[in-house]
């Protein structure tokens, strides 16, 4: 017996697609959320695949990837999820970017620290603040973003945004370091959190180290190591996916 097509297309939907669902994804250093975006299309055989937030080529950490149209129907709920951040503000020297990745634009000598002003200055920047955002950032500017204009030497109006932010295991380590960590909400530039924490304790300073490690109630440690992707199976990816 000859079965109708559409009974045979109900009978096995779709079968060269992937589940649709949560890929948690620890991303590597010195890999852009677009690199790992680009390697899990190619592994997993589709186009649609979307974010909660991007990470900083030099950010490592957590980052869930939106697979199939079910779930990247779901990226503006996942946007707004808060965010936790560990990090390392080193103090004495600020960069065009605020981070380690840029150039250094200014230098300052670093007052006598002790623990209590540190965590006293943090204080002072919980709760909701005003953050000015980051010349290198994504953020567009009459449909241009930012950092295209600040690595073409355009003039750029600095934006501020409101965010919600508490400090928690802020730490001198040194005369020059700080170790801290950050509940934040979305938008949140932790970059311009250690610009302004520095500008509290009377000198400049810029991020060194960033890791993200939860968004809402996703954690780095169920993610999948993306140092190994590229050599991943796409049996193995399709494993690691969470079903909405």
């Amino acid at each position: 017996m000859r079965w109708p097509k559409w009974y045979t297309m109900l009978s096995n939907p779709c079968p060269n697609l992937p589940p649709s669902g949560l890929l948690l994804i620890d991303k590597p250093k010195d890999f852009s959320s677009h690199d790992i975006i680009a390697i899990s299309r190619r592994i997993l055989k589709t186009k649609k695949i979307g974010h909660s937030g991007t990470l900083d080529p030099m950010a490592t950490g957590l980052l869930i990837l939106l697979i199939g149209r079910e779930a990247t129907k779901e990226q503006a709920r996942f946007l707004q999820l808060n965010k936790v951040y560990r990090a390392t503000l080193t103090l004495g020297q600020e960069t065009d970017s605020w981070d380690a990745y840029g150039d250094v634009i200014k230098e300052q000598p670093v007052p006598p620290l002790t623990q209590a002003l540190v965590e006293q200055a943090a204080h002072q920047l919980s709760g909701e603040i005003e953050q000015p955002i980051p010349f290198f950032s994504a953020k567009k500017i009459n449909g241009q973003k930012m950092y295209s204009l600040a690595r073409a030497g355009e003039k750029i109006e600095r934006k501020y945004n409101r965010v919600n932010v508490t400090w928690t295991d802020v730490c001198l380590k040194d005369e020059k370091t700080i170790d801290f960590t950050v509940r934040c909400s979305c938008g949140t530039y932790v970059r311009a959190l250690g610009y302004l924490l520095a500008k509290k304790l009377n000198t400049v300073g810029h991020l060194t180290k960033l890791r993200r490690l939860e968004i809402g109630p996703y954690h780095v440690q169920n993610a999948f190591d993306a140092s190994h992707l590229k050599q991943t199976p796409t049996e193995i990816l399709y494993k690691r996916i969470i079903s909405l």
